[in-house]
């Protein structure tokens, strides 16, 4: 048996896709457990270059089952145009699947999700506007409808009218426009039609490849640092990227997870509002966004760029009991003549910590203790093995290993799969 789950070790937008990809070459199962199309995992290989929302990235893979999980938020339209991308590129999507029990995104989250980040005036959370907050608050008051629900035609009617008693109420206090229930059942029918045959009881096929000790895939969104508990809140998503959740998302029980790969860019890169310690605000932080292209997936928001954060990979590490790293975006660094490293965090009172992650009150007025590293100066995208490496990036990645206290398993120098390879 091996269940690994593939985790964000630090704000997000670390380049879980392409691991994922990577991995998936010798996946049988590969599951989406959390989160909804408000991140995306950039994918580039012989299919071109593509952003996946919700599809799991092992799509790519025709032999691969592909499974979005019951602790995601599903928007039905942004699904289906993302799978209109993917078979206008001749990726199959005959083995992909829905978890009867993953909670469905309606039009009314993303306009709630509008309303009440206007609202919030100059105290925004950095939003993506796309409904996640919303979706995953009418789960947890038991309000929401879940992708099963498309089945289901009269329990869906009952199920949309006692959910319209409350939103509308909410959107017209926000000052917005009331839904007509009738056209979100048209429109759920269309998606039913549409989604149907997709939606499923994942439980016995997770089951069954467990039980027949088959390659599973765990694939979640963001990192450690925007997660729900865990993370910067109350800029974090509505949900927990961490591996603990993996399992439960997934719908597998926690003792079947035998491996957790924590993904890091060789430096640190964030979007969004809230405490973001190693920012770079100088020509050393626009490098790492001109170089990395540094742009959001899913919105094209410019990322926020800084130094490695050491203290972010200790914290990440231990909360999702990583077994292995995968490094990415090393090739960023190739034209920096010192590369710095934050190894604590120095407080307003003067105070230095390094292995704890203060609250966000505190981290906002935290500073970073940087170390210096001499650079390489000499390309490493055509690397395809570690002796490849220069020996000063070789020992950087040591010590990234050292500070997070796990074995370094990957290394990418480049976006094409080719660039990726096991230490």
């Amino acid at each position: 048996m091996s269940v690994t789950a593939v985790v964000g070790a630090q704000w997000g937008d670390e380049g879980k896709g392409r691991i994922i990809d990577f991995l998936a070459q010798e996946a049988d199962v590969v599951i989406r457990f959390q989160g909804g199309d408000n991140a995306g995992h950039t994918v580039i290989n012989q299919y071109g270059k593509h952003a996946l929302h919700l599809i799991p990235s092992g799509i790519f893979n025709p032999v691969t089952e592909n499974v979005i999980g019951s602790g995601c938020v599903v928007n039905p339209q942004a699904l289906l145009n993302e799978m209109e991308s993917l078979a206008a590129a001749n990726v199959s999507l005959d083995n992909l699947w829905i978890s009867t029990r993953a909670q469905m995104l309606m039009p009314y989250h993303r306009t709630l999700d509008e309303l009440e980040e206007a609202a919030r005036g100059k105290d925004t959370i950095g939003t993506t506007k796309r409904g996640i907050g919303p979706a995953y608050a009418d789960k947890a008051t038991r309000s929401g409808l879940r992708m099963g629900d498309l089945l289901q035609p009269a329990w869906l009617k009952s199920r949309l009218e006692n959910a319209l008693r409350t939103v509308n109420r909410k959107i017209d206090v926000l000052g917005g426009e009331p839904v007509n229930a009738e056209e979100l059942t048209v429109l759920c029918q269309e998606y039913a039609r549409a989604l149907g045959s997709r939606i499923i009881d994942t439980v016995p096929m997770t089951r069954a490849a467990v039980e027949q000790g088959r390659a599973i895939l765990l694939e979640g969104q963001l990192g450690v640092m925007r997660d729900l508990d865990w993370g910067i809140y109350p800029y974090v998503t509505s949900s927990n990227p961490t591996a603990s959740y993996a399992t439960a998302g997934a719908g597998l029980p926690a003792r079947a997870l035998d491996r957790v790969i924590g993904v890091v860019k060789a430096y640190s890169t964030a979007v969004g509002d809230g405490p973001f310690p190693v920012e770079l605000f100088d020509e050393d932080g626009e490098k790492l966004r001109e170089v990395g292209s540094e742009f959001g997936a899913t919105t094209g928001r410019p990322r926020r760029c800084g130094w490695f954060d050491g203290v972010a990979i200790g914290y990440a590490a231990w909360l999702n009991g990583m077994t292995g790293l995968a490094i990415t975006k090393l090739d960023v660094l190739d034209k920096f003549d010192s590369i710095k490293i934050c190894v604590g965090y120095r407080l307003e009172n003067g105070t230095v910590v390094k292995d704890s992650m203060p609250d966000t009150p505190v981290l906002a007025n935290a500073s970073p203790v940087l170390e210096e590293w001499p650079g390489w100066g000499v390309s490493t995208a055509d690397c395809r093995a570690w002796d490849d490496l220069p020996k000063p990036a070789r020992a950087y990645i040591h010590r990234l290993a050292e500070l997070a206290g796990v074995k370094v398993d990957y290394v990418s120098v480049g976006a094409e799969r080719e660039q990726m390879f096991a230490v």
